[in-house]
């Protein structure tokens, strides 16, 4: 028996799939289970960060609801988020439940992003409920920086996780922000390093979401630099490869891996964007630039039935905007919200 109602099987087959106003389907849904994170990622986060009361973040079997509703609208791939997903207190509790949606075959792939520091306790839950793959995100493999990146954290703690999770059966990737004044000069090695330990590897600019103390001018680095950069000693192939997600992906003919490159400012991903993003608030935000938001919590609260939460989910993908509008040298961020905020 599952703690969490179920969708009937003829309700999900009446139903199409979710599509935009510009033809794009929309089969993945990232889904916030908190705002909160025990690390306090420069570039995520401002440094004294005021969290949501409780009352206003989504109960664990309002997130499965709203989820639910989702696989039966036709989404393939739900991605754990937050903030850090698995500091919320009861959260297997909600991912083994979603599960149910794997065994049922209606959904291919349930998955979360994490920074690693909980992993060593969580990985043999995960990988016992379906999860086959995860990204943590890892900056740096020097324990200075990594406590400078993060304000305090500690890196032989992710990379026990890391252990612990390949151990446990898990596919891990690396996901890490190129940071010019940070990073920039060690990217080869972490990539190698990666790549060493038969992990996947996935770069991303930084995008200016929520205002923070570091000035993200000075932090930005162009992928397309770095690319170039890379391409002088190792040999890159470009893969005809999706994972649905906004990477572009290469074959590091050298080190045996591949790397993935995430660009919203120097080449953005919007035309083929096939993703939604749910808040742990229960706002659903169709992009991840703009100011666009769907209280989906409100619908629940108000005690709507399960056609007024459909609803109100197409009427938000019918809005999705054609594309974001991150510029980088612009004096406010493109969003007011930390990535925190709106779920990694």
């Amino acid at each position: 028996m599952t703690l969490y109602a179920d969708i009937s099987e003829h309700g999900r087959a009446a139903r199409p799939a979710l599509v935009d106003g510009f033809g794009r389907a929309v089969s993945y849904l990232r889904l916030s289970v908190t705002d909160r994170c025990d690390l306090r990622c420069v570039y995520c986060m401002a440094e004294h960060m005021t969290f949501l009361p409780k009352a206003q973040v989504l109960t664990l079997e309002e997130l499965d609801r709203i989820a639910s509703a989702f696989v039966g609208l036709g989404t393939r791939k739900l991605r754990i988020t937050g903030g850090e997903p698995l500091v919320r207190k009861g959260v297997m509790d909600l991912i083994g439940g979603l599960s149910r949606h794997l065994a049922s075959g209606d959904l291919d792939e349930l998955t979360l992003t994490t920074n690693g520091t909980r992993l060593a306790e969580f990985a043999p839950q995960l990988a016992g409920v379906g999860v086959r793959r995860i990204n943590v995100s890892l900056d740096t493999l020097r324990p200075d920086l990594f406590r400078t990146l993060t304000r305090g954290g500690d890196l032989a703690k992710v990379l026990a996780g890391i252990d612990a999770a390949q151990a446990a059966g898990l596919r891990v990737k690396i996901n890490a922000v190129a940071l010019k004044n940070d990073n920039a000069a060690e990217l080869p090695e972490l990539i190698a390093w990666a790549h060493g330990r038969g992990l996947d590897m996935t770069l991303i600019e930084t995008m200016p979401l929520g205002e923070v103390e570091a000035d993200r001018t000075d932090q930005y680095l162009s992928l397309a630099a770095v690319r170039r950069e890379l391409e002088s000693f190792w040999t890159l192939t470009d893969l005809p490869l999706s994972t649905g997600g906004p990477a572009r992906y290469v074959q590091v003919e050298d080190t045996g891996g591949r790397l993935g490159f995430i660009t919203p400012l120097s080449h953005n991903f919007c035309e083929s964007c096939n993703r939604v993003r749910l808040t742990c608030t229960g706002a659903l935000h169709s992009c991840l630039g703009q100011e666009d938001a769907s209280d989906l919590r409100a619908v629940l609260r108000a005690g709507g039935a399960e056609s007024d939460l459909i609803d109100a989910i197409r009427l938000a993908v019918d809005a999705k905007p054609k594309g974001h509008d991150f510029q980088i040298a612009r004096a406010q961020p493109a969003v007011a919200r930390h990535m925190s905020t709106t779920g990694g």
